[in-house]
């Protein structure tokens, strides 16, 4: 499965923003998915994942309250709403996809990649 992320952009503290994800080639509707992402001389970390019919999701605790992960597999999309950003939260997001549908937290448990869309959030 081919996934394209998109809808990064440079936003002000306290503002927000929408990524999609969308999925081609592929059964998208039955993969977990999940987003990621990796901060200038940083490791890449988890931000939120969902299981393949919308019902399970998990977020890292630094986003847990203001982001939201949700999926839409008749357009093959998944969206991640970011709220209240702050200035940690600049990074690339990278969105993946799991053959198992649950939604996971280790980037080991995911078998595509998106090419990433930079978020930038100034204070």
């Amino acid at each position: 499965v081919q996934l394209q992320a998109f809808g990064g952009g440079l936003v002000q503290a306290g503002g927000s923003l929408r990524l999609s994800c969308a999925g081609s080639g592929g059964t998208f509707s039955t993969y977990g998915m999940g987003w990621f992402r990796q901060a200038p001389g940083k490791e890449r970390e988890f931000v939120a994942s969902i299981s393949w019919g919308g019902a399970g999701t998990y977020y890292a605790d630094s986003v847990k309250g203001r982001f939201t992960v949700s999926r839409d597999n008749v357009q093959n999309t998944v969206y991640l709403q970011m709220n209240s950003l702050k200035p940690e939260d600049t990074a690339v997001y990278y969105c993946a996809a799991a053959h198992q549908g649950y939604y996971y937290t280790s980037t080991h448990e995911y078998h595509y990649w998106g090419q990433g869309t930079l978020v930038t959030v100034s204070s």
